[in-house]
């Protein structure tokens, strides 16, 4: 974490104003060997000499410290990716001591907030014991909440309202996260129509590169909200094998069309697992490990690379400036170390049960063990 300045910065604007230390001490009222034991970091002048301070070389008193309550988008890329390296190899009261820290200290910049919202939805489950869980859902919401009180950008609010909401369904408050999402979407609204609006406003204004930009991102998006709800279909519609069947079939398509285990091999893996779990379920054996030899390769590709990115491709070439701008960029919100420890888990569902004999089941489980 960045130190604050003050000492530095007391020597740097005294030399700019070219005066001497005992110049200064005889405007703000102090001694000589005060001012210079500020310069050399031995001690800290009091809250009204900081004021006064501040006044006389005509900034604030967060400059004149040198704290920077607001990071920028690369400095909380930089904090997300280290605390997600310290998830993997650290233990876990330390990594979250770190977490800790640094939301105090940056409490009021929310969208790295929200990113530590993030962080504690993707890692709580390392936690010990349930309660320690649940405690870590209850500050990762109540950061939620001062967001959605304190900030007035409406994106980040409208992010944090959603995490929020999803916090609360990990801690089993299904009624909460009802009455916190059922009013904003509602799929009667105008408003869902406001994507295709804006990209005729541009194309009208004579924007044509900010519509095809627009519109490329929002067909990629359109992409993976399909998938992602295809898999929560084939967990809500898995006693209805032709149903799953018919979704599999389909979504299989997309995702070949589309090159989508290429372009988000994450989302695709879990994709493949849910399709493994609907046919193990089913008592469906061959076509379970059909998925799995899926999910094996779509996570291989994950495991593979030492950085784990979201890309376009030669179809979706205009979105890497997009991804490029998101709050995380292209960067796996959990480590690869992260993902390899959690595979087992995978394959240790019940509902596997019935494959855990099976030669080709124990080839693909002992790939990832081996790795």
């Amino acid at each position: 974490m960045d130190r604050l300045k003050l000492s530095d910065n007391i020597i740097r604007l005294r030399h700019e104003r070219k005066i001497t230390q005992e110049e200064l001490a005889d405007f703000l009222g102090v001694t000589k060997a005060s001012v210079s034991k500020w310069e050399n970091a031995q001690s800290m002048p009091d809250i009204m000499l900081l004021l006064q301070l501040a006044a006389f070389f005509d900034m604030t008193v967060d400059e004149l410290i040198g704290y920077v309550p607001q990071l920028t988008k690369e400095q909380i890329r930089r904090f997300y990716a280290e605390l997600v390296g310290d998830f993997a190899s650290c233990p876990f009261p330390d990594a979250i001591d770190k977490t800790r820290m640094l939301a105090r200290r940056y409490y009021s910049c929310y969208p790295f907030l929200l990113q530590l919202c993030v962080l504690y939805a993707n890692h709580y489950m390392l936690a010990e014991t349930e309660d320690e869980r649940e405690h870590l859902h209850k500050e990762a919401i109540s950061w939620c909440d001062h967001i959605l009180v304190s900030c007035s950008d409406v994106g980040v609010c409208s992010e944090a309202l959603v995490l929020k909401a999803g916090l609360s369904l990990q801690s089993g408050k299904a009624a909460e996260t009802i009455a916190m999402l059922e009013p904003v979407a509602d799929t009667s609204r105008v408003a869902a129509q406001n994507g295709a609006v804006l990209v005729q406003a541009y194309q009208m204004a004579g924007e044509h590169e900010k519509a095809r930009d627009y519109i490329q991102v929002r067909e990629y998006l359109d992409l993976v909200n399909l998938m992602s709800d295809a898999i929560l279909s084939l967990s809500l519609y898995q006693d209805d094998l032709k149903r799953c069947r018919e979704t599999i079939c389909r979504i299989r398509s997309a995702i070949d069309q589309y090159r989508l285990e290429e372009l988000h091999p994450n989302l695709a893996a879990q994709f493949h697992y849910q399709t493994a779990a609907v046919y193990a379920a089913n008592g469906e054996a061959e076509e379970a490990l059909e998925a799995l030899g899926h999910f094996k390769n779509c996570t291989d590709r994950l495991l593979r690379d030492e950085k784990a990115v979201l890309h376009g491709d030669e179809y979706f070439d205009r979105i890497d400036a997009w991804i490029d701008g998101l709050p995380l960029g292209d960067m796996a919100p959990r480590s690869r170390k992260f993902i390899s420890q959690n595979l087992q888990a995978a394959f240790s569902h019940p509902v596997f049960e019935g494959l855990k004999e099976r030669p080709d089941f124990q080839r693909i489980v002992r790939h990832f063990i081996c790795d």
